[in-house]
């Protein structure tokens, strides 16, 4: 007789893609760009353009998709975040979407679906 251990779910759950995407949209939240100054500082900031999914693109991040990765990187769409734009988003006091897939801070520069424009 086997038995199944008692966490055997927790194993199960670590590899299921919706639950990995529903744990990244639970982590995802807009941020002020002041507070991400030590991580950029650190060199952890990622720019995603806002043409991409940010919880696709941390998806891929998080399944360490090499493809997808060089992919987006090749093309300019995701990219670390250079000295021109974290100065701007410094001076603006930008709002950005943003996720951490260890070691880096995904971040976004989309307007909320509730901002009007």
């Amino acid at each position: 007789m086997t038995t199944t251990p008692p966490d055997a779910h927790l194993i199960d759950d670590e590899h299921n893609p919706e639950l990995i995407k529903a744990k990244i949209v639970s982590e995802t939240a807009r941020i002020n760009w002041l507070e991400l100054q030590k991580f950029y500082a650190a060199g952890s900031v990622i720019t995603v353009e806002p043409q991409l999914d940010l919880v696709e693109v941390a998806f891929a991040f998080s399944l360490d998709n090499k493809t997808a990765v060089a992919d987006w990187l090749a093309s300019g769409a995701v990219n670390r975040t250079s000295e021109q734009q974290a100065t701007l988003w410094y001076q603006q006091q930008a709002q950005l979407w943003a996720v951490v897939i260890s070691p880096w801070v995904l971040v976004q520069d989309k307007p909320s679906a509730n901002t009007l424009n």
